[in-house]
């Protein structure tokens, strides 16, 4: 450690450069699985905000929520609990007068099941009349205020903004929560629809009939556009990536250590044992992507705090941890190159 220390000390250049490269390739690895899963989320949100175990969806809908639509004969037989709940989706554009249109998600619940009862409010209250909405948070930051009038599509009527939720993304498009008869008359479906799909909060829960069928919550978000594509691309950057840095580290300190050969013969022919030099560059190693790591960190704190709140960013504690420790996987066995040219050095070339 302390010829590490010594001769970073001295070629402060040389290792200044390695160093920022380690920086750049680390907060780029942050900000892509930041982002990552910052996306994920937003595909998500609602539906993790549910606590949903199981979808009943029509089992021609190809398992998506969009497609899939229930009728009174598809639910004759079934009784819903407390933990079940049916829900209305269907596209919609949002438009107020002084404000932005939004594209998004309407989303038709009942009143006495669990996701009407489970909305978490950031302001204001949950509609109870039928042209009330409450709307994600993201119409807020959008420059939406309560009491603010939507027209939903084409529909001549207006709904109140009565509240904003927390969380209330779903494929990343914005949710605006009303009752089950507005999504009939959005969707313009026929009267013996009664829903899109069945959420559960169930582990156990499971609903077949011959046009519906029971899905893991897990299948059912597989399947969401673009989310599985999305997140294999991610991660595909990222594994590269961290080759990258293997890459740039082991060739780095493979021509340090060749143009350090005389030296360490010279320091062989002086009794110096042959552990000592590999503890050197593998001190060395660790050091300089420690070092870039560390000024990756600052830098992530320093975006996340500037950036807007539309930017779907979400950088976690374990994207830090997970990140940091892939770095110093990736110095470690990058310094394992030069090291077997160490351990051929021949001390009688010195002498």
């Amino acid at each position: 450690m302390f010829l590490a220390f010594k001769e970073i000390k001295r070629e402060k250049a040389r290792y200044g450069l390695i160093i920022l490269m380690i920086f750049l390739i680390s907060y780029l690895i942050f900000v892509l699985s930041a982002l990552a899963v910052g996306l994920a989320s937003e595909n998500t949100q609602a539906i993790k905000s549910w606590d949903a175990q199981k979808i009943v969806l029509n089992k021609n809908s190809n398992i998506s929520l969009s497609q899939s639509m229930l009728t009174k004969n598809d639910l004759k037989n079934e009784k819903l609990g407390k933990k079940e709940a049916l829900v209305g989706l269907t596209p919609i554009v949002a438009k107020s007068k002084g404000r932005e249109t939004v594209s998004g998600q309407f989303l038709g619940v009942n009143k006495n099941q669990f996701i009407y009862k489970d909305q978490e409010l950031i302001a204001g209250r949950k509609a109870t009349k039928s042209d009330e909405v409450t709307v994600d948070q993201g119409f807020k930051d959008s420059g939406y205020k309560l009491g603010d009038k939507l027209s939903l599509n084409n529909s001549k009527k207006k709904y109140r903004i009565v509240g904003f939720v927390k969380n209330a993304k779903i494929n990343i498009a914005p949710i605006v929560y009303g009752n089950i008869a507005t999504w009939k008359k959005l969707r313009a479906v026929m009267p013996n629809f009664r829903a899109s799909f069945i959420v559960s909060q169930n582990a156990k829960y499971k609903f077949n009939h011959r046009n519906a069928k029971t899905y893991n919550v897990q299948t059912v978000i597989n399947k969401l556009p673009g989310y599985s594509a999305q997140n294999v691309t991610f991660e595909m950057m990222i594994a590269f990536l961290f080759v990258i840095s293997l890459i740039v580290v082991a060739v780095f300190l493979y021509i340090l250590t060749m143009q350090k050969m005389h030296n360490f013969a010279v320091m062989r022919a002086q009794g110096i044992p042959t552990k000592t030099l590999v503890g050197a560059t593998m001190s060395q190693s660790l050091i300089l992507v420690f070092s870039g790591v560390v000024i990756a960190l600052i830098g992530m704190a320093a975006t996340i705090a500037i950036l807007p709140a539309s930017v779907p960013m979400s950088f976690t504690w374990w994207i830090a941890v997970a990140g940091s420790l892939g770095m110093l996987l990736m110095g470690v066995i990058g310094s394992l190159i030069p090291i077997r040219s160490i351990l051929k050095v021949d001390p009688a070339q010195a002498i």
